[in-house]
């Protein structure tokens, strides 16, 4: 179980959080309360009080909730509060039970690769009915993408993506095996194109779990280690968080490592398109030509559109086996960024009820995601003059829709298909999600296939 989570609740201090609107009188119904209500606690988001016993010791603590109904903001309280035992004490639902304990752990996360940071000692009783090894599969996972995201490019290229692969598929007994060098440009051209300017090799890695009769389902993660833009170079200032270009694979790992972790009843394969896009001599041009391992021939409109070129390779190959489920998962366009935020991805799919499916599942889990249109009529804009696909959409509008309709041209064969085009990344601070990366979309999706192929 996560260390942060206690099964005893011997001595355990209460912990009660309270909403602005009912601080008052909450607090006037507390024994000995008068100093806290003196001090100005009246229920702002993230601060504690301290409520004192008869011989001046704390008998509890108080998290107010301001005016939120978000289930991470107990995380708050496992960031502040002092080492010790807690419980919970009187918290509304949505802030209790399975919400209140990932939260206590998430907010123990920190980034430590580079420098020491405290300890947090703090530990939550497990509230009753709640299982603690599913918590902690969770939040582990989510910390195992985190760190990836959050590490730097010099400590985060395709080697080093294909080690962390490795390490978690060989916890789980999964079969790796990794595309590189000649037989990576022979079979998966497009991801050689897009890495063939880095003196960090491309890969393609892939692992598979379960029992082969199960139930198919593929997770595609695009894993671009570092993005420049190539010969379209990408501003300074738009490269600074550009090592979470591999979010998607990072966040496919976290998927990929609850699906073993709680061996649910399908046949999983991950593959990962592990490149460095990078300006060289040998780099791809505006212009080239590139035929895909599909067969489909992809011209080079710009070559900061590169990750949906590393995906349509992974994807072709993933469709090769039609599986009864592939998603794959991408931070792919700042277009998705600017139609819903950091904090709400889209996602694209034909499928209506998969659809629904993983828009239910992601508000009741407080992982949302919002579903953008397969639209048919923008088709005509990733056409080229001089072969049978252009990777810069003629069309200035609608960037994440002709991003998706260029991935759908590599899927024919699988029987249900999503997209999800994420940020991997958090640029304002909240209770148990510090400014750094994410791994959105996540637990919504491992939410789905717990409920579809759950024992």
């Amino acid at each position: 179980m996560h260390p942060s989570l206690a099964n005893s609740a011997k001595n355990a201090i209460p912990l009660h959080a309270v909403r602005a609107k009912d601080a008052r009188g909450w607090l006037a119904r507390q024994k000995r309360a008068g100093l806290v209500t003196a001090s100005g606690f009246a229920g702002a988001l993230g601060t504690l009080a301290a409520l004192p016993d008869a011989r001046g010791g704390i008998a509890a603590w108080v998290l107010g909730l301001g005016d939120t109904s978000d289930g991470f903001a107990l995380a708050a309280a496992a960031e502040k509060l002092p080492a010790g035992v807690y419980r919970l004490g009187e918290v509304p639902d949505f802030c209790g039970g399975v919400n209140g304990a990932l939260a206590w752990t998430m907010g123990g996360y920190g980034f430590a690769r580079y420098r020491k940071t405290a300890v947090r000692k703090a530990r939550l009783v497990l509230p009753g009915g709640v299982d603690g090894e599913e918590i902690s599969r969770i939040a582990d996972n989510l910390f195992l993408a985190r760190d990836l995201i959050n590490t730097p490019a010099n400590d985060m290229g395709p080697a080093e993506l294909e080690a962390a692969a490795r390490s978690l598929a060989k916890q789980h007994g999964a079969k790796v095996s990794v595309v590189s060098g000649a037989n990576l440009k022979k079979h998966y051209p497009l991801i050689a194109a897009v890495g063939q300017g880095s003196d960090r090799a491309p890969r393609l890695i892939e692992f598979v779990w379960g029992k082969p009769g199960a139930p198919r389902v593929t997770l595609v993660g695009k894993g671009v280690c570092f993005d420049s833009g190539g010969y379209d170079l990408k501003p300074s200032a738009a490269m600074l968080i550009m090592k979470k270009d591999m979010g998607g694979a990072a966040c496919a790992l976290a998927v990929a490592g609850m699906v073993m972790g709680a061996k649910l009843n399908l046949r999983l394969r991950v593959l990962i398109p592990a490149v460095e896009n990078s300006v060289s001599g040998r780099a791809m041009r505006p212009g080239d030509v590139f035929t895909s391992r599909k067969g489909l021939s992809v011209e080079i409109g710009n070559t900061d559109a590169e990750g949906r070129l590393v995906l349509a390779d992974a994807l072709s190959d993933a469709d090769d086996e039609a599986p009864d489920l592939l998603i794959d998962i991408a931070t792919l366009t700042g277009a998705a960024r600017a139609a819903t935020g950091m904090e709400l991805p889209p996602f694209f799919t034909d499928d209506e009820k998969l659809a629904a499916d993983l828009a239910r599942l992601g508000k009741a889990v407080q992982d949302p995601v919002w579903r953008l249109p397969l639209w048919r009529g923008y088709e005509d804009t990733i056409s080229s003059r001089v072969a049978d696909l252009n990777n810069n959409p003629a069309y200035s509008y609608a960037g994440a829709i002709t991003a998706a309709l260029f991935l759908n041209r590599f899927v024919s064969k699988t029987k249900s298909w999503v997209h999800l085009d994420i940020p991997a990344w958090i640029d304002r601070a909240r209770p148990g999600r510090p400014i750094g990366g994410e791994a959105n979309s996540a637990r919504a999706l491992y939410a789905l296939l717990k409920e579809r192929y759950g024992r």
